[in-house]
């Protein structure tokens, strides 16, 4: 049975109550076991990583030394389950997004595909306390975007859809006037929910349907009542973006194994201003690291890399990586790649050179991770 919980707030209260958002731990806070603690003295940052397990989503903690290497820290049970989307192979949530980090109010947010909740942990340097487990409005929730107080999540079934909460003092509180169905046809399924750098759009990446669904955002949070759908020529399928300094979304196509950029303009529409083909295959997705921009390249295990200038992109090169290839994390000074590879179950670790060019330093084994994704990095 999915487990449905959380509290609701209307649409009238959100607008009192949003000038008092704040992001303290509630009394109610919940302190899981937390299992295989080895905490590393000389840790530089930590990168989380979800393994999407159906008999209990876990969220993984590494702490990342100075050379960019992972030891695990501990394991946090998020509360919720891991799901299966039929017919994928090493990307089981076939998405990008499902842990969202919040550096700002540190606090990380994981999707729990199986029991169609979103779970809500505090971040105490490499130490993690579930405060809260909510229901995401729909089925099969597959990615989180965050932006100041307002939180939005993906389901991905029965047409796909996007739900939003506010944070009120301290609490993620589900907002029913912040639903939106996306109407998508045939049993496809949307990839990404991410919000513009400024926060003043949500875009979800319908590769299902072809487009790139752009829904304005209002000074609280609340979102349009219709998107402006932009469709990829030639049977784009965008699986998941990013967004460059200029606000540029960088859309990796899954069918054309490309990355699109696109600029974004105030209503909502989107020009097409560079494609660069990875010549690898699954290209599905992308992150950006400063002037650089790294996809995952499932179906030939690979991360390419492009350099971007003025909205254009250069290519790199291409890296071999672990066994399908999948979601990947920039650490925040930039140094380092970590991708998680579905088929193998485990997350590969690269050091960023000066010129975009990669070095693998190693790799860790996450446990019960095979076909897992959602990772994240400070």
């Amino acid at each position: 049975m999915r487990q449905q919980s959380g509290p609701v707030l209307a649409g009238a209260a959100v607008a009192a109550l949003a000038s008092v958002a704040l992001f303290a731990a509630p009394a109610s806070a919940h302190t899981p076991q937390r299992t295989g603690s080895a905490p590393v003295a000389s840790a530089r940052g930590v990168v989380f990583v979800q393994n999407d397990d159906v008999k209990g989503n876990t969220v993984v903690v590494y702490d990342r030394a100075a050379d960019g290497s992972l030891t695990k820290a501990g394991g946090y049970a998020t509360g919720g389950l891991g799901g299966q989307e039929e017919g994928t192979g090493p990307d089981h949530l076939a998405s990008q997004g499902s842990l969202a980090y919040d550096k700002a109010h540190r606090r990380l947010y994981a999707v729990n595909a199986g029991s169609d909740t979103l779970t809500v942990f505090a971040v105490r340097g490499d130490r993690l306390v579930r405060e809260q487990t909510v229901s995401t409005g729909g089925s099969f929730p597959v990615s989180v975007a965050v932006h100041g107080g307002s939180v939005y999540v993906l389901n991905a079934l029965d047409g796909g859809s996007v739900q939003g909460y506010a944070n009120v003092a301290g609490h993620l509180v589900r907002v029913p006037s912040w639903h939106r169905s996306l109407g998508i046809q045939g049993g496809g399924t949307p990839g990404q929910v991410s919000f513009t750098p400024d926060g003043s759009k949500l875009v979800v990446a319908g590769k299902a349907n072809n487009s790139l669904m752009v829904f304005r955002v209002d000074p609280l949070g609340a979102i349009a009542a219709k998107p402006v759908a932009t469709t990829l020529a030639s049977g784009g399928v965008p699986f998941a973006l990013a967004f460059d300094a200029a606000g540029r979304a960088v859309v990796a196509d899954a069918a054309a194994n490309s990355l699109d950029t696109f600029t974004v303009g105030r209503d909502g529409s989107l020009t097409k201003v560079d494609e660069a083909a990875t010549g690898q295959k699954a290209t599905c997705w992308v992150v950006r690291d400063g002037d650089f921009f790294f996809t995952g390249n499932a179906g030939s295990s690979t991360i390419s890399g492009f350099e971007q200038s003025h909205g254009r992109l250069k290519e790199i090169g291409n890296t071999p990586a672990g066994a399908g290839t999948v979601d990947l994390a920039a650490s925040s000074d930039g140094r380092f790649l970590y991708a998680q590879t579905g088929t193998a179950g485990g997350v590969d670790e690269f050091r960023v050179h000066a010129d975009g060019s990669l070095t693998k330093v190693g790799s860790v084994t996450v446990p019960d991770a095979v076909g897992g994704e959602g990772i994240a990095a400070s």
